[in-house]
């Protein structure tokens, strides 16, 4: 039976359901579930992550936590998390990199978040080489140490709600089978006013507003526990800063979009991050949250092109290569300026690496 099918079932025996309920259920159901049953990754996947269009880039990240470690007086015993790895890249060229700073590597656990058992077998496959890394469904770590965190392109695939503006108030999207096929349609009843911030008021008729709530959790309680046991987080991902009426959720497949609803399962699910409430749920949880600036702004002040010019000087074959990725990852009309990048710190830290121009939002 196609998951399709059987979330068809469940809306007959149980209603409609929430855009979040369909995401998690697309993504996640373990025997038809996108991420559960394959390797979206990569030239032969559905997309492209920036671990994997250069080295330079998981380099880059892995010196900045060694940094923010150094800055914080070297804690020992520091947990070095990765959440969603993906097929494990960016975590090896973090590894690689870090052996320039042995004092960290030496101490740290490595700590490697993901729900798939399939992706989880990939990463364990790419990571082969590195004993000891500790892999966790849900994040959960030990007390009392410092965590060292990367997400990139992580809180995109978190579960949305929608709420559509109408005549009758702010409706919430749901999911409904309609003519034998998955289709889109609005609650009834109008959602309490109080959950609709009063910033979208001004949104027009059909406007919509999205909210992540397990993302804004699980922001703040990463926040709380990098300001009570030190540590860093550094949150790379799609997204906006500023107020929007139009929804963002996609589905890609074959690095195309595609139907939403058409194929449940087949297709990567996700919706734009939105960094002001990930970056509200940080100061929330009592950390010192920086950002968000554009990728591109983060990886140039963090040395990108030096890096590119340095590989290309040993390798000059790769020079075009190396060229061409550095301009897809940072320049504005690519990846620099949709892609932003937050970071928590704990509340008594001066600055982060690269996020000088902007410092801590208060």
């Amino acid at each position: 039976m196609s998951l399709k099918t059987r979330l068809a079932d469940l809306i007959a025996a149980q209603g409609p359901i929430g855009v979040a309920q369909f995401m998690t259920i697309a993504l996640h159901e373990p025997e038809g579930g996108y991420y559960a049953t394959r390797d979206p990754f990569g030239a032969k996947g559905d997309f492209i992550t920036a671990p994997e269009i250069s080295q330079m880039f998981g380099e880059i990240l892995g010196l900045w936590l060694a940094q923010a470690w150094d800055d914080q007086g070297r804690p020992h015993h520091p947990l070095l998390v990765e959440l969603g790895p993906g097929r494990g890249t960016l975590m090896a060229d973090m590894l690689r990199t870090l052996k320039a700073a042995p004092d960290f590597l030496k101490q740290a656990t490595v700590v490697m978040v993901e729900a798939s058992p399939h992706l989880r077998a990939v990463q364990q496959k790419a990571l082969k080489s590195h004993p000891g890394i500790v892999w966790q469904s849900q994040f959960d770590p030990p007390p009392a140490r410092p965590i060292f965190l990367i997400a990139n392109e992580f809180f995109d695939a978190l579960p949305i709600r929608q709420y559509v503006k109408t005549l009758r108030g702010w409706c919430e999207r749901m999911v409904t089978v309609k003519d034998g096929a998955l289709a889109f349609a609005l609650a009834p009843t109008p959602a309490p006013g109080a959950l609709i911030p009063q910033a979208y008021a001004a949104a027009p008729e059909g406007g919509v507003y999205e909210t992540a709530p397990s993302a804004i959790a699980l922001a703040e309680d990463m926040a709380r526990l990098i300001a009570a046991q030190g540590g860093a987080a550094l949150l790379v991902d799609y997204g906006y800063d500023a107020i929007g009426f139009a929804g963002t959720l996609q589905a890609v497949g074959g690095h195309a979009f595609a139907d939403i609803l058409a194929e449940a399962g087949a297709h990567d699910l996700s919706a734009h991050v939105d960094f002001t409430a990930l970056a509200a749920a940080g100061k929330r949880g009592g950390a010192g949250v920086y950002g968000p600036i554009g990728q591109g702004a983060l990886l140039t002040a963090l040395g990108m092109a030096t890096r590119a010019q340095g590989l290309a000087a040993k390798n000059p074959a790769s020079a075009q290569e190396l060229a061409a990725a550095l301009e897809r990852l940072t320049a504005p009309d690519k990846m620099g300026t949709l892609f932003k990048a937050l970071a928590f710190l704990p509340p008594a830290a001066v600055n982060a690496p690269g996020f000088e121009t902007v410092g801590a939002a208060h």
